[in-house]
């Protein structure tokens, strides 16, 4: 007998936490019923300000049950009859708070009305809900839109998401959210907590929340005017430095593509000392290139259309370079030391190409899309982003550089080029082809800005007269770095647009080009050589 109650004992023992368990869910269950039924009464209140914060609530109730009423308002299938809140999906009705069938028809159901602020209630309600999302992305899309949005409601959830958020980048979203919402706290304590945490942000916008605080009429409390005036300092400092280091990407970014088209130029001029005014019009060859390569990929290789631009990079150099060919082997060979007439007879080559190119493909824009990979890009701050397409191009001309350093100083095209470069009489006499030479450099520089053509094709317009655009900037880097030098066209071009960039920002656009004209003319009076110039004894021929 005792072994037997001593069985039992322990029985019971184990069975007794189970059941409190039980117990304890069953009455979190009817708690969360009670305050579902009670908050879905407002849904139906003719007051929309009502209706909006019973939305907000049950998004901050959690739960697939909440999720399914937000989506039955959304969908605009939830109603009200006989003092209910009911959802009706395919004809059957059924009660929003239990999801029980009802014996009801649909006709007798009033459809509650959408408009726009309960449209952001609901987007407001969605995020709350979406912030138990398994998915990275949900939850940091979620965590954006409270930040923007959220109200004294929603706190209880963003306060849940901070204590069970791992991600490091969606806990400082929600963390600014919840601080926003404490900033109207009576409790002092939550005003400075709150004040201290939005600190941390690098949105502008953030700042105007602020400066309230500063008043003494607005907060009576000097801690937290103290700290509103440290927090708003960071944040200055903080958006300064992101608007800086977005400037000089985009410095970078416009030099990048004046190195792209200046790098043929440089070869091409320095060897021949042709003045080229149909380069530009290579560029919208290369540009025209990757709109073709791109249509052959949508009608046979629909599924690898993301990678057409990989493509478009060797068809954009030879249908270019096969351009410059026909160019240097027809006309310009008879043009040597004749500078007027070569600048005349591209010049006029230049219009042939542009009226080609409205034959061929109509005098409109067309398009190109811009692959998955490349599209989006890298926020910084709010409002400071740099776009993965201008990260990609500006590798490229890394890349190109790379390239064209190594074939003018490992190969022996290179040191023939550099040759005739330097002196193309003695050049000649020591045995160096300079007419094969003259070709295969036209070739390769035209060859250049067909790639650029590719890189500008993903971020400008392509139409015919694209290129006219760039001829003028691409001159100026050629003659700022000096004349057959890569390494000043690359200096000339980041040069360029980096100060472009900043001037455009404190002047303008207009004003910025003129102050760089009148630079640029100041600088080669001064050093008519370029930065980088010719070493040697024929440096001044």
């Amino acid at each position: 007998m005792k072994k037997q109650a001593s069985h039992w004992a322990r029985r019971a023992l184990f069975l007794l936490p189970l059941l409190v368990a039980f117990l304890l869910l069953a009455a979190a269950g009817k708690a969360r019923a009670a305050l579902d039924e009670a908050t879905l009464q407002g849904l139906g209140a003719a007051d929309f300000g009502e209706r909006i914060a019973a939305i907000e609530a049950v998004g901050a109730t959690g739960g697939e049950r909440a999720r399914a009423i937000i989506a039955a308002l959304e969908a605009g299938e939830l109603g009200t009859a006989g003092g209910r809140v009911v959802i009706v999906r395919d004809g059957r009705v059924v009660d929003a708070a239990s999801g029980e069938a009802l014996e009801l028809v649909a006709d007798a159901v009033d459809s509650l009305r959408v408009n726009n602020r309960v449209r952001r209630a609901l987007a407001v309600a969605n995020a709350a809900l979406d912030l138990e999302s398994g998915e990275r992305a949900r939850r940091l899309a979620a965590a954006q839109t409270l930040r923007d949005n959220a109200s004294e409601v929603v706190l209880p959830v963003l306060e849940r998401a901070l204590e069970s958020e791992e991600d490091d980048a969606i806990r400082e979203v929600v963390l600014l959210a919840a601080a926003r919402v404490n900033l109207n706290a009576d409790d002092p304590a939550k005003r400075l907590k709150a004040v201290t945490a939005l600190g941390q942000s690098s949105d502008a916008g953030v700042k105007t929340l602020l400066e309230p605080f500063l008043d003494p009429a607005s907060e009576p409390d000097a801690g937290v005017r103290e700290a509103a005036a440290a927090s708003i300092a960071a944040i200055e400092r903080r958006v300064s430095i992101a608007r800086n280091i977005g400037t000089v990407f985009s410095g970078l970014s416009l030099g990048s593509i004046l190195l792209l088209a200046a790098l043929g130029l440089a070869i091409t001029y320095g060897v021949m000392g042709i003045i080229n005014m149909a380069h530009g019009e290579l560029l919208m060859i290369g540009a025209y290139a990757a709109f073709l390569v791109q249509g052959l990929f949508r009608a046979h290789l629909p599924e690898y259309v993301d990678w057409y631009v990989l493509a478009a990079i060797p068809a954009g150099f030879f249908a270019a370079a096969a351009v410059g060919v026909v160019m240097e082997r027809t006309v310009l060979r008879f043009l040597y030391g004749r500078p007027l007439e070569s600048l005349l007879a591209t010049w006029g080559i230049s219009l042939v190409l542009i009226q080609a190119a409205r034959v061929l493909f109509g005098p409109q824009n067309v398009e190109l899309a811009n692959p998955s990979w490349m599209s989006g890009g890298m926020e910084l701050a709010a409002g400071v982003v740099l776009p993965w397409n201008r990260i990609v191009i500006l590798g490229f001309a890394v890349f190109v550089l790379l390239l064209v350093w190594l074939m003018m100083n490992r190969t022996r095209l290179g040191m023939f080029v550099r040759a005739v470069t330097q002196n193309r009489a003695m050049a000649g006499c020591v045995g160096v082809p300079t007419a094969r030479v003259d070709t295969l450099a036209f070739a390769i520089g035209a060859g250049i800005a067909g790639l650029g053509g590719v890189a500008l094709s993903q971020i400008a317009n392509v139409g015919p007269a694209m290129g006219q655009g760039y001829i003028v900037d691409s001159f100026m880097v050629v003659v700022l770095g000096g004349v057959g030098q890569l390494a000043g066209a690359v200096w000339a071009a980041m040069g360029l647009g980096i100060v472009s960039k900043f001037l455009e920002g404190w002047a303008g656009a207009v004003i910025a080009k003129i102050l760089v004209l009148v630079f640029i003319i100041a600088f080669i009076q001064k050093r008519p050589q370029g930065i980088f110039a010719l070493k040697g004894r024929f440096a001044d021929n």
